[in-house]
């Protein structure tokens, strides 16, 4: 087996792409339970141990974000890093979409913008780096051109489900990085975790970002908000809060980088 990616190594042996065929989704699959259920704790169901690949409804009316390390192989046995992406439309024929779970997200969809949700994030333990985000990031501004999406959102995790122990990240997310009203998600009321836990003055801001998991550490720098409430997901050990980001407040920097690298990246994706 190739090492993995250290940070300093290049990136030209990493490739972003939508999967394709059921190969590649099921390696996605085994990708996302080892690290959501090996690693990060979460509780399996019997056929979800059994399968060794976390798997529900929605993989299949979604498209699947790849990192591929060509030094391990082209296809299913190069997955590193994964996204999963559905744009409106294919919600809407679905008749559902995965944040609706937890959070009323009426605010989004009459809003009437063309829209994508996120989730599912995950990249193998030897490549939690730079390099690897960047791709990441680099697949999803191309969908994101390549659709003309307008705005993206999704559930994003805090590790652990005791809501006092995270009362910094949360009164900070509250505090600094709530959402306009007009598109406010708000936790469901049966699982609505108040996430003002910490006052205002109390906090430092810059601290406070920068101890943030680097996911929504990198919503927040897109111009992201946050949605009112957390929620505990006891089966994935995670607290979890709705993310929004409008492609329009793409910071200057993100914008320059995707404009000059979007058609490569589109061509893959």
């Amino acid at each position: 087996m190739p090492s993995a990616l250290s940070a300093d190594e290049p990136t030209d042996r990493l490739d972003v792409r939508l999967a394709d065929g059921p190969e590649e989704i099921a390696a996605a699959q085994a990708l996302r339970y080892r690290v959501f259920y090996e690693e990060m704790g979460a509780h399996p169901t019997d056929a979800t141990r059994d399968r060794r690949r976390d798997i529900d409804d929605f993989d299949a009316v979604c498209d699947h974000l790849l990192v591929i390390d060509r030094a391990r192989g082209s296809g299913a046995a190069g997955v590193v890093g994964t996204y999963r992406l559905m744009p409106r439309a294919a919600g809407e024929a679905f008749g559902r979409f995965y944040t609706a779970g937890e959070y009323d997200i009426s605010p989004i969809l009459a809003h009437g913008c063309r829209f994508m949700e996120l989730g599912r994030s995950c990249v193998d333990a030897g490549y939690r780096n730079g390099a690897t985000m960047k791709k990441l990031w680099d697949g999803i501004a191309a969908y994101v051109f390549e659709h003309d999406i307008e705005l993206m959102f999704g559930c994003a995790s805090l590790p652990g489900t005791d809501p006092g122990s995270l009362a910094g990240h949360l009164g900070y997310l509250y505090h600094y990085h709530l959402a306009p009203e007009h598109l406010r998600p708000r936790a469901l009321p049966h699982l609505y975790v108040d996430m003002e836990l910490a006052a205002k003055d109390s906090l430092n801001p810059r601290r406070a970002l920068a101890e943030l998991p680097p996911l929504i550490k990198g919503y927040l720098r897109l111009g992201g908000f946050v949605g009112d409430g957390a929620v505990i997901d006891h089966q994935f050990n995670t607290t979890d809060i709705c993310v929004l980001v409008k492609t329009d407040l793409i910071t200057d920097k993100y914008r320059s980088h995707y404009g000059r690298n979007v058609r490569d990246a589109t061509s893959e994706v």
